[in-house]
């Protein structure tokens, strides 16, 4: 194997578990998800007979299997967001309730550990025949939520479940074997988690091994028989050390390159490098929305041609922003480059959030960047893979915060509250950050080593920042004097506790354009203030007919801070242009929260006014 090179040490995130957010944006997210999104999401899977089906499979209830050979997998997500929330809140009746739903799992696996209740009720001859079918996308999500279970209360049974069931995976497939091209990648990443969690190195093996079969001919099933589709829907077109273009599905797409980061990482290897920074470079640079969101066309839910981005019809799936968040931060800590918390940064904040209500109850699966009016959360999806996502990623968000690198600690993400980790040389280290993040851009940060100790602090310099100051102790630190390292601010010094950095990032009102290529946005333009891309929404502007207005880059800007209204107390923008047109624009993640109407984040741009340089 080549091992990463020693300049690109990897960094180690720092678990969300060990970081506690006080945060005025993020604290009422979680305390809704608590109280709403996780029991919503529990309702819904009863209700559809999601959770009945492991009662069926183990032979405790009779009747066929309701819904789709996915669903299993809504289950096994919801699992995971609520053991995370358990970290955070230990619920004795939800733990219960939890304990109850995996002795249903338990019983409906089979005597070889296989477990996918579609098969095991309906169609056990068919196992393993159509690689589309999802059985190893259900099963990492299975063991996904059986690690996650079993660090939250130590419980080992759902991890033994996990464990069978990769045994039975690893004793059907690898070198020797059977071929298996999973059509929809998540085991791959799965068995690099499960790895870590049990130290059994077949995992690891098999999850690379997973990777090694894409590209050379082994798919079977209906991906491959479509030839709208073909082997490139699912990244079965070229092997994975030769990837250089994003194509196909957006969520298996981006499950796949952050499996590829996860065995780069886990097994010290760095031959999936350079297809991973030539991919991430074709997504970021030529198929990514202002918003995070990725993956224009409904057809395959996934990409079509460079630039192609499409407002009104863009489907931008709340999973594959997801999904894009795990692949950045993985890259993130094997490069120790700001720009991929810039990327996690973009998604978190637009095209992940905008995927939920305020009420916590209500959802996106689609998220265009233009609606007429006739776009609009609802309670559920036949296929409902997004809420069952969001359910188990908001919950882990303050593990985004903060990584351990090889000479410190750097501040990928702003988030107000307290965190705890231990810097290379084992002195342990507690971190207190105060900040009005996203609104505003100043940070406050104390540092509380155990010992006192010479290390680097990184601060991000986010790529919307175009100028910062940065105190230690109150003494203004001079620009000459500021060492930027891959977008970071490095702070070396010998660290005392109760020591205090400011940092104070200038967040105005940016206009935004897209590259010329994009057609969509040609004679457009858009705006953003810090990380929050902005909309105009008709319950704003009600004068406004939907894009037929022109809206000058030359507007006066006023902002003003709603504490208490339906969109959860948010920065509106209030512009007013030289000829004394009003307009207020919301943050994209919030529309579709009040009164239905038009939604648009690219607005025309008036053709008599000078062109904007910034």
């Amino acid at each position: 194997m080549n091992l990463i090179n020693s300049n690109t040490q990897r960094w180690r995130g720092v678990p969300f578990n060990r970081v506690r957010l006080t945060d005025g944006f993020w604290e009422p997210r979680l305390k809704t998800l608590n109280r709403v999104t996780l029991p919503t999401c529990l309702a819904q899977c009863e209700s559809t007979g999601r959770i009945a089906n492991f009662a069926k499979a183990g032979g405790l209830e009779s009747g066929e299997h309701l819904g789709m050979y996915y669903d299993d997998s809504d289950v096994f997500k919801v699992l995971e967001g609520v053991a995370y929330s358990l970290m955070s809140v230990r619920d004795e009746r939800l733990e219960a309730e939890m304990d109850r739903i995996i002795d249903l799992i338990a019983a409906a696996q089979e005597e070889d550990g296989y477990l996918t209740t579609y098969y095991t009720l309906g169609a056990r001859d068919q196992k393993w025949t159509d690689m589309e079918k999802h059985e190893m996308y259900n099963g990492g999500h299975l063991l996904e939520a059986a690690v996650a279970y079993y660090e939250a209360t130590g419980k080992r049974k759902l991890l033994d479940v996990a464990c069978r069931l990769a045994d039975h995976y690893d004793k059907l497939f690898g070198p020797g074997k059977r071929h298996w091209v999973e059509g929809h990648q998540e085991i791959e990443l799965a068995l690099v988690k499960l790895y870590r969690t049990t130290g059994v190195e077949r995992y690891l093996k098999l999850a690379e091994w997973l990777l090694e079969e894409r590209g050379h001919g082994h798919g079977v099933g209906e991906i491959w028989n479509k030839e709208e589709w073909g082997p490139a829907y699912c990244q079965d077109d070229v092997p994975v050390r030769e990837i250089k273009r994003v194509t196909g599905h957006a969520v298996r797409a981006m499950y796949l390159y952050t499996a590829m980061a996860d065995v780069m990482s886990a097994a010290d290897d760095s031959s999936y490098g350079d297809a991973l920074q030539q991919v991430w470079a074709h997504t970021v640079e030529r198929n990514m929305y202002v918003t995070g969101g990725i993956g224009p066309s409904r057809h395959n839910e996934g990409f079509t041609e460079d630039y192609d981005l499409p407002n009104e019809s863009a489907y931008c799936e709340t999973c594959a922003a997801i999904a894009l968040v795990f692949w950045n931060h993985r890259m993130n800590l094997l490069y120790g480059d700001a720009k991929y918390a810039d990327v996690m940064e973009r998604a978190i904040y637009n095209g992940v959030l905008s995927g939920i209500s305020m009420s916590g109850d209500h959802f996106f699966y689609v998220n265009p960047l233009a609606s007429s009016g006739d776009h609009h959360r609802v309670e559920w999806f036949h296929t409902s893979c997004c809420p069952t996502n969001l359910a188990r990623f908001l919950p882990s968000i303050s593990g985004y915060a903060y990584a351990v690198t090889d000479r410190g600690i750097a501040c990928n993400q702003f988030m107000a509250g307290q965190a705890e980790a231990e810097l290379p040389s084992g002195n342990a280290i507690r971190l207190e950050m105060q900040t009005g993040y996203p609104w505003d851009g100043g940070v406050h940060l104390f540092v509380h080593p155990n010992q006192e100790e010479r290390f680097s602090m990184l601060l991000r310099i986010p790529g919307w920042c175009r100028s910062y100051r940065v105190s230690v102790n109150g003494v203004p630190v001079p620009a000459e004097d500021i060492t930027v390292q891959k977008g970071y601010i490095v702070l070396e010094r010998l660290w005392r506790a109760g020591d205090s950095v400011d940092y104070q990032m200038e967040m105005s009102v940016r206009v935004i354009r897209s590259r010329p290529e994009v057609e969509a946005n040609v004679g457009r333009i858009a705006f953003q203030r810090g990380p929050i891309v902005y909309c105009l929404e008709q319950t704003d502007n009600p004068g406004l007919v939907y894009d037929q207005f022109e809206v000058s880059p030359e507007l006066s800007f006023a902002l003003e801070a709603r504490e208490d209204d339906i969109l959860g107390g948010v920065t509106v923008i209030h512009g007013v242009d030289p000829a004394g047109q009003r307009y207020t624009l919301i943050p994209y993640y919030a529309w579709d929260n009040r009164s239905p109407g038009f939604m648009q984040v690219w607005s025309k741009e008036a053709v008599s006014a000078a062109i904007y340089s910034g």
